[in-house]
């Protein structure tokens, strides 16, 4: 008798055990093994990028039901996520004249979660990323006609994915942000930004408090590079270098060159200060081949990290961010074949380095002195030194950019002035004089005592 109690009970909780894993299986009919150890944040990517390049989306084609759906998608998940919605049910739609003749009519959705500070919330941040893709080609294969999905699993469902995640990490953490962050999914973006271009031109009424846009799109393959586009902005360059010396997951590399056209453009021709983060170009790009199979996702979790610090460091800056340096020192005619350091083909180094915090580091921090009265006064902040590399490596034209206080802004060029020689930057196979902007910070631990200043050799 015990022996039958016994076995029933062994037989319940093998039962029990199947109906528990058969359940389980209802829920995860998609995920393979892998995907047990995935944490929260990668589940969610990866759970974003397979809804948004599903086959049923037929590849988002500006104006298509497929486009439609994502937006939705995208409006679900970010309300979701507790992030307000100011465009209504269905999106903010827009039509565009198509060469046909024909009107189509796509959507852009926006996210906002409003800032703490009195002064500063009415200033925002915009965070974008492309909606769209280039939808379904029907091909002839061996005399048949076969219809091809270009999935964009990577252009930009990776983009997409990454913006909806920052989205649930500023809204966690809003209480941090001194400025709005707006989250926008721009629709159209492969018919010549017209979401972007809609957007700020006749749906978003606040365009002139616009202080910098950050676009992600094309993120998911970082083995091969993660790269920041500025268009050599002076203001986002520094923020980027700051954060360079600072512990973070990855690192982007400054890229001179546009790496792809998208919806930064529109910003530009706004003249609102862009940045964008993509991993680049890859063998896929806009092919059928597209798919969720070459995304990388712990990479991608990486960059989402990055991305989440650099935007709040954008919105807390103090530095009233700038489309072109007015501060930069006029140069004459004798300056007209100086090269930006970022527009090099290969770009200045020192101490055989292209990383210009190795220079602040090694060679600034080092021998920078902390001016007497300056201490006595409390004065600290950052000077904005700019000087020329020339054909033979030596530092020459040293100017302050944007100053702080006499005495630190002539300490910061005394000790730029003496840096040892440069490998210069050379543009097409030939050495060329180059220009660069870097921050030079000065921080006092306690204002006014010289015993507890503290000089921060990796804050700049």
């Amino acid at each position: 008798m015990i022996m039958k109690l016994k076995l029933n009970r062994i037989l319940l909780l093998i039962s029990a055990l199947l109906v528990s894993y058969a359940a389980m299986g209802q829920f995860r009919t998609d995920a393979g093994y892998q995907d047990l150890y995935d944490s929260d944040t990668g589940s969610a990517l990866k759970a974003h990028v397979r809804s948004l390049s599903a086959a049923h989306l037929e590849g988002r084609k500006a104006g298509s039901d497929g486009e439609a759906s994502a937006a939705e998608y995208v409006r679900a998940a970010l309300k979701g996520y507790g992030v307000d919605l100011i465009s209504p049910e269905g999106g903010d739609l827009f039509g565009i004249k198509t060469e046909s003749g024909d009107t189509l009519t796509s959507r852009n959705v926006v996210g906002f979660v409003q800032g703490y500070d009195k002064e500063l919330r009415n200033r925002y941040i915009v965070v974008g990323a492309r909606l769209d893709n280039l939808g379904t080609m029907t091909v002839g294969v061996d005399g048949r006609q076969v219809e091809r999905v270009y999935y964009g699993a990577n252009g930009n469902a990776s983009g997409l994915a990454t913006m909806l995640e920052l989205a649930r990490m500023v809204q966690t953490n809003e209480v941090l942000f001194r400025r709005s962050v707006l989250f926008v999914a721009f629709g159209a973006s492969q018919e010549s930004y017209a979401g972007a271009w809609y957007f700020l031109n006749r749906s978003f009424s606040d365009v002139a408090n616009i202080d910098a846009m950050i676009n992600l799109d094309m993120l998911g393959t970082g083995s091969q590079g993660f790269y920041a586009y500025t268009a050599s902005n002076l203001d986002l360059n520094a923020i980027i270098t700051k954060l360079s010396g600072e512990l973070q997951p990855v690192q982007p590399t400054l890229s001179a060159s546009e790496p792809y056209p998208s919806d930064h453009r529109a910003f530009y021709s706004s003249e609102i200060p862009s940045v964008m983060f993509t991993t680049g170009k890859y063998p896929e790009h806009n092919t059928e081949k597209d798919t969720e199979s070459i995304i990388e996702y712990e990479a991608m979790e990486r960059e989402l990290e990055y991305v989440y610090n650099f935007t709040l460091a954008v919105a807390n800056t103090d530095v009233k961010l700038a489309f072109r340096s007015n501060k930069a020192p006029v140069r004459g005619p004798s300056y007209d074949d100086v090269v930006s350091y970022y527009d090099c083909d290969v770009r200045p180094s020192f101490l055989n380095s292209y990383d210009i915090s190795r220079f602040l580091e090694k060679w600034v921090y080092q021998y920078i002195k902390y001016p007497e009265s300056a201490i006595r006064d409390g004065v600290q902040g950052k000077v904005m030194v700019d000087f020329i590399i020339d054909k033979d490596g030596k530092v020459t034209d040293v100017r302050v950019v944007k100053g702080v206080d006499p005495e630190l802004d002539a300490e910061a060029v005394r000790v730029i002035s003496a840096s040892p020689k440069w490998k210069p930057g050379w543009v097409k196979g030939n050495k060329v004089r180059s220009s660069l902007t870097v921050p030079v910070e000065f921080r006092l631990t306690k204002k006014g005592s010289k015993a507890d200043f503290g000089f921060k050799k990796h804050t700049y």
